[in-house]
Order: structure tokens, then sequence, then C-alpha cells
């Protein structure tokens, strides 16, 4: 294996790729593109809740307590309605996702030092966001007892009351709880997957398509040296990609960036030659770009979005989905750039990880180069 030899390929590589500038530019603009539209879009935050209330009771506790809600970042009180089974055709409408009914009484019992009842209800069709609307409400309302408890028992006894455990909560890392901040850095890692192995899914491919690959064969090229050399040219463009979509998370989305340049360079590149490789195994695997594509999307995005704990945590799968999610390198690129945006951690931490995309790279380059050697054979 001769640099000579991997040069020609990398320049002949270069060329179709100047060559057809319209894919050059959406290779370029659409990671771009998938970041703002996903950033923007794909959004784990739950505030602004739509809220109705009930208010049977129409007192100035009532409407304390009603205060707190309005007061909250996480619900919207969009008004209020005269009856219960307003707040049931609400709800069956899709209009609220929360309704609060307050029953008659309410304040005799509160300044009585008696148990009053609130009724909370959520609509269970959004399950995910109905259970932590729940979370704020209890937390709001226990709150809001606690503070009443208090005051009731500071006025008839003159005793404040006392918390047995005062907690103290600090958030390491993310601690404004943006979900940009979670989102971003593991779609960096998700669409730099999808866009190298679908950039180098068709290159061999259309090589046996265009009827080139006859005339390598006639060359004293080795498969090692047709990967690499044509591996070299689009990691070029991915190197761009990769640029660009950081700088875009940093500056649109102002996501941090607290660990090492170099740490995450050097990754970045092993992620992006183990995903180059894969879409050249793919291309030398099916002589047709069409099947080659299709295969790319499949063993790429589906398997990055999905399975790479990117969004859904890999902890909360069923055993067998977290065995295969062993073998997905966005899951353990995912972890390298969250561990080095957000935590600021380096290898002392991620060795694990970047030792497995280190030899997910180096198997895939064997299998591209052994399955292209049975081709030219």
């Amino acid at each position: 294996m001769t640099w000579l030899r991997i040069r020609a390929v990398f320049r002949k590589e270069c060329r179709h790729i100047l060559r057809d500038p319209r894919s050059l530019l959406m290779a370029l603009a659409v990671p771009v593109l998938l970041l703002l539209l996903f950033g923007f879009a794909l959004s784990l935050d739950v505030d602004r809740i739509p809220t109705l209330v009930y208010d049977a009771d129409q007192t100035a506790d009532s409407q304390d307590l009603v205060s707190r809600f309005e007061a909250s970042r996480y619900f919207r009180v969009r008004g209020y309605v005269n009856d219960y089974r307003s707040l049931e055709r609400e709800i069956d409408h899709s209009r609220i996702l929360v309704g609060i009914a307050i029953p008659r009484g309410y304040a005799e019992h509160v300044r009585a030092g008696e148990k009053s009842d609130v009724q909370i209800l959520l609509d269970g069709s959004d399950s995910n966001t109905a259970s932590i609307a729940l979370t704020y409400a209890e937390s709001l309302v226990g709150q809001y007892a606690f503070e009443t408890r208090a005051r009731a028992q500071n006025h008839t006894a003159g005793v404040s009351l006392v918390l047995p455990i005062d907690p103290r909560l600090r958030v390491w890392y993310n601690s404004s709880l943006e979900s940009k901040n979670y989102v971003v850095p593991g779609l960096i890692a998700v669409i730099l997957m999808i866009i190298a192995a679908l950039l180098t899914s068709l290159t061999i491919a259309r090589e046996w398509e265009t009827g080139t690959m006859e005339q390598l064969l006639a060359t004293p090229l080795r498969p090692a040296e047709i990967v690499l050399g044509k591996m070299m040219a689009f990691f070029l463009v991915g190197v761009a990609d990769t640029v660009i979509t950081l700088f875009a998370g940093l500056l649109v989305f102002h996501v941090p960036f607290r660990g090492s340049a170099l740490v995450f360079g050097a990754t970045a590149c092993v992620y992006l030659c183990g995903a180059l490789f894969w879409g050249i195994y793919l291309s030398a695997v099916t002589k047709s770009q069409l099947l080659a594509y299709q295969m790319g999307i499949v063993t790429s995005f589906l398997p990055s979005f999905l399975l790479s704990g990117f969004i859904y945590s890999v902890e909360n799968m069923p055993e067998a989905v977290q065995l295969i999610t062993r073998v997905v390198p966005a899951r353990y690129f995912v972890t390298i750039i969250k561990g080095i945006l957000l935590k600021g951690v380096g290898l002392e931490v991620l060795w694990p990880e970047a030792l497995f995309l280190v030899l997910f790279t180096g198997l895939v380059f064997l299998g591209a180069t052994r399955k292209l050697g049975q081709r030219l054979a």
C-alpha cells in the first residue's frame, strides 16, 4: 500500500465531488437544516401547560391557590368555567391538559385547619406530558399546603412550622434544565452518522453501475488503497459538516462547550471515519446505488435516532434492546459529545467510548477492504 496510489484515488474522488456542486451544497446544507429543524421543533420542555379553573368556592383563599398556578411558568391559566362539566368537555376536545376544581367550603376547611380537597384533572392521552404536569401540580400544591399550615400554626400557637429536613438541590451541567442543551449535542452526533454513511454508501455502487470499476481492475490499486482514497475525499466534507453543525449548536442554541476541543476533534474524526467506512462497506456489498442508499438509511438513521440515547434513555429500554444498543456507534459518540460539551470531562472518563469507536472503525475498514477485495477478485 503506497501513498501515491491512495492520493490518486483521493484526487479522483475530489474531482467527482466538485463536479457535482448541487450534491456538495446539499451535503453541507442538510446537516444545518436538520439541526435547526430538530433543535427548534424537538423540545422536551414541558411548560405553559394549558389550564382551566373551576372555582366553586370563590373566596380569597381559593384565589390565592389559583394565583400560584398563574404565577408558575409551567402552567398557563386560560380562564375560568362555571361548572365541572365544562372542565370535562374542554379536556375531551383536547383544548386543555389540566383542569383545577376547587370545591365549595374550601376556605372554611383551610381556616379551620382541616383537610381540604382540591381536584387536579389531567388528560392522560399524552401520558408523558401528563405525568410531568402532575409532578408540577403536586409540588406546587404541596408547597402551598405547607405554607398554609405554617401560617395557621403560627397564628394559633405562635410557633412557626419548620421542616425536619431542609433539602438543598443543585443541578450540575445544565442548571437551567433546558432541553436544547440535552438534545442539540446528541443531534450533532446523529446527523454526522447519517450524512457520513450516506455520502459514501453510493461511491462503490456508482463505480459498478457506470462501468468504471472495470478500469480500476486494470490498475495496480489494492482494495485498502481504494477504500482509504475514497474515504479521505468524503472525510473533508464530513469535517466541514462537523464544524458547521458544532458552531450552529454553539452560536444559535448557545450550547456550552466546557471540555477540550482537541479531544472533541480527535473523537469526532474517529467517529467520522467509522461512519464513512461503513458507507463504503454497504456500497461494496450492494452493486446498486438505490439499494445502498436504502441500506444506508436503515442502518444509520434508525439506530442513531432511536437507539443512541439521544432522546430516549437507554436505561429505560427493555434489556434485549439495551443489548442491541451496545453495537450502535452513535450511542458512544452521543455520550462523548455530551461529556465534552456539557460536563467538560476528557478521555480519563470517556476512554471506554473512545476505545469502542476506534475498534468499530478498524473492524469496518477491514470489512470494507475484504469485501471490496472479493468484488475485485
